[in-house]
């Protein structure tokens, strides 16, 4: 995929990718090793506000925490595109995805949350978005974040 065709994507799908996140703790955002592009967890912010906030199953609802889910993917492509200088194209293969999901012990529906973000990748990137994926419900997030996402993508050389 081209780094044009991306971009139209991204454009048609109304998304504007924003300044990536700057760690909040002692680790970097990403790490390039050999043909792998690493991102750390990744916050459902937007425009500097968290999007969601607090558990499913506790008054966050099915369709806020898919809407958090989607945020944390817009801050995953951002970051990649800071890693690879501005060109998305390099993603050869989105190869997982790895959804925490703030939850009550009874909220069983964490799939249905990290689907926003599965969705987004193969949205943005047709069929090298497909991947492999966890879904997991936790008892609480940083910054009482109710979704974090980290990813692993093949890249180009």
């Amino acid at each position: 995929m081209t780094a044009s065709s991306i971009d139209d994507r991204l454009k048609a799908l109304s998304i504007t990718l924003p300044s990536p996140a700057a760690p909040a703790a002692n680790y970097v955002p990403f790490v390039i090793s050999g043909n792998q592009l690493i991102i750390s967890g990744q916050l459902p912010t937007e425009n500097g506000a968290m999007v969601a906030s607090g558990r499913l199953g506790d008054g966050v609802s099915l369709e806020d925490g898919q809407k958090a889910a989607r945020a944390c993917a817009i801050n995953l492509i951002a970051q990649a595109n800071a890693a690879l200088g501005g060109d998305l194209s390099r993603i050869v293969r989105v190869v997982k995805l790895n959804g925490f999901v703030a939850s009550t012990p009874d909220f069983t529906d964490q799939h249905l949350v990290i689907n926003a973000a599965s969705n987004l990748f193969g949205d943005v990137f047709g069929d090298a978005g497909k991947h492999a994926r966890a879904a997991v419900g936790m008892a609480s997030l940083p910054l009482n974040a109710a979704v974090e996402i980290d990813a692993i993508m093949e890249i180009a050389l």
